[in-house]
């Protein structure tokens, strides 16, 4: 029996059968009539493609058509072929083309959207910026110009700027109380080191450990500042020529956080003791309080007219003291961001540096014509001179125990001062044309390290040099010491970052 496909009148390749009709249909043929009409093409009844019934037939082989029996009807198929493919190939080059015209709209779009995004972001931080400049900020008037501090020279007390909003009495008892603990507790420590210090012997036998070369720009090379966060040594800042400050982490080597606010080099640098929070100062006159956790300032500080060259964090950790090249110091509240008094120095000189004692109700500042002098801050007056010098100070040291007194100056010596009798007790003098960039008593008080042409640790009261550290390539800037003196910190204008300690 012969079966024939009720659309084609062919025989069907794949015959199924219409329960509503009984015609034989070839299955694509009634398959793309069902998705068209949903009728039985026959009668017209509805018809769905689940209805048909497959038929068995014996296959069918057609003949080769008449026309590719002879050459030259194969030759026209091949060439009829040909064409089909060139004119597929042309249609997928179209096709291409217009897709990669797509993409490259699509990536114009992507780096547009980026750039918006990066200009938005610099708006945002510049408004947070200004923001912080619109706290209450007491070395400014209203009309937005700095009044100079008058020095008083009878009784040696400084009077203040009118703009400041003044240390109040919660303040100085707040104060009061923090160095009364902090004398008892050093009272206590003095009569033990700590178990676990460093002996003289190993420090003797430093090498370096590590050398960091990558933490600032290769283009303006130097560090100028370093600081060790007291509580989790491993975190080491450093503030560069680059204009950023960097948290760098020295057991897993990976930069935490770099810092970008500065419009000129960042001097001094300091790490909070107890939080995840640093303070830069600058030649550009400001002092900037960072979160490192999202590397942002919270706070900015205008509390001086001219570079600031000292820095130092009450040991609340609530107040910082600066220093600047306009003659005055200044006392301000890092969390609320006010200056709360700004005081001119003695002299009319430039302040060229300034340090807290450990208890904070003291501190002493460096001047440009060589004088050291020492502070009451409660009444911010000058207590105390101690001349010897015979160049710019360039950096102060108070020793943990709060008796002795470190400094440094243009004059290749460092002197030693006793706070209890007011005066010089020990003079180390440095090679010829040594230039001393910072001094630093290791918490302990036990030793004194020196950076400049070199790096050197002394044994305090004995005053012996204990080791001559020389593997920088250019001038030390900044020395720090781990815990317990375990290792020794420096950074270099040959731009790294190097620590110390035995192998």
């Amino acid at each position: 029996m012969s079966l024939t496909c009720a659309i084609s009148n062919d025989v069907p390749e794949h015959p199924v059968i219409s329960p509503v009709s009984g015609s034989i249909f070839e299955r694509r043929l009634i398959e793309k009539y069902l998705n068209e009409n949903g009728v039985d093409p026959v009668n017209g009844q509805e018809l769905t493609v689940e209805q048909l019934i497959d038929i068995k037939a014996t296959p069918v082989t057609k003949a080769r058509p008449p026309s590719a029996t002879s050459i030259p009807a194969i030759l026209k198929i091949l060439q009829d072929e040909w064409d089909a493919v060139m004119l597929h190939s042309f249609t997928l080059r179209q096709q291409l083309q217009t897709a990669r015209q797509e993409l490259s709209h699509a990536l114009y779009q992507h780096d547009a959207a980026c750039r918006v995004i990066a200009r938005l972001t610099k708006e945002v931080t510049a408004a947070r910026e200004a923001l912080a400049t619109l706290k209450p900020q007491a070395g400014i008037t209203q009309s937005g110009i700095p009044q100079p501090a008058i020095a008083a020279e009878a009784g040696g007390v400084a009077m203040q700027p009118n703009e400041q909003a003044g240390i109040t009495d919660d303040i100085i008892q707040k104060l009061q109380e923090k160095a009364t603990v902090l004398t008892q507790e050093r009272k206590r420590r003095g009569r033990s080191v700590p178990e676990d210090l460093l002996s003289q012997e190993s420090i003797r036998s430093f090498q370096t450990l590590a050398s960091h070369p990558s933490l600032h720009s290769a283009s303006i090379p130097g560090i100028l500042a370093l600081d060790i966060h007291a509580a989790d040594t491993s975190k080491i800042l450093t503030g560069g020529a680059d204009k950023n400050a960097t948290v760098f982490n020295k057991d897993t080597e990976q930069i935490i956080a770099v810092l970008k606010g500065h419009t000129k080099k960042v001097t001094k640098v300091i790490y909070h003791p107890e939080e995840d929070v640093v303070m830069t100062a600058s030649p550009d006159t400001t002092i900037r309080v960072w979160n490192v956790g999202t590397c942002q300032t919270s706070i900015l500080l205008r509390a001086h007219d001219a570079p600031v060259t000292g820095l130092s964090l009450h040991p609340t950790g609530d107040y910082l003291l600066s220093s600047s090249l306009d003659q005055h110091w200044a006392f301000s509240d890092i969390r609320t961001g006010r200056l709360l008094t700004k005081v001119a120095g003695q002299g009319s000189q430039p302040l060229t540096t300034a340090q807290f004692h450990p208890d904070g109700l003291i501190f002493g500042t460096g001047t440009a014509d060589s004088q050291v002098k020492i502070w009451d801050l409660k009444e911010q007056s000058n207590v105390a001179n101690f001349p010897g010098h015979s160049g710019p100070i360039t950096a102060i040291s108070f020793s943990e125990n709060g008796y002795y007194l470190a400094t440094a100056a243009e004059d290749s010596c460092v002197k030693l001062w006793d706070l209890r009798k007011l005066k010089n007790f020990k003079t180390l003098q440095l090679d010829e044309s040594y230039e001393v960039k910072d001094i630093c008593f290791d918490q302990s008080g036990t030793y004194l390290a020196v950076a400049g042409s070199d790096v050197r640790i002394y044994l305090c009261k004995m005053w012996n040099e204990l080791k001559i550290l020389n593997d920088h390539t250019a001038l030390a800037t900044g020395v720090r010491f781990g815990k317990n003196a375990h290792y020794v910190a420096s950074t270099s204008m040959d731009r790294t970052l190097k620590l110390y300690g035995v192998m």
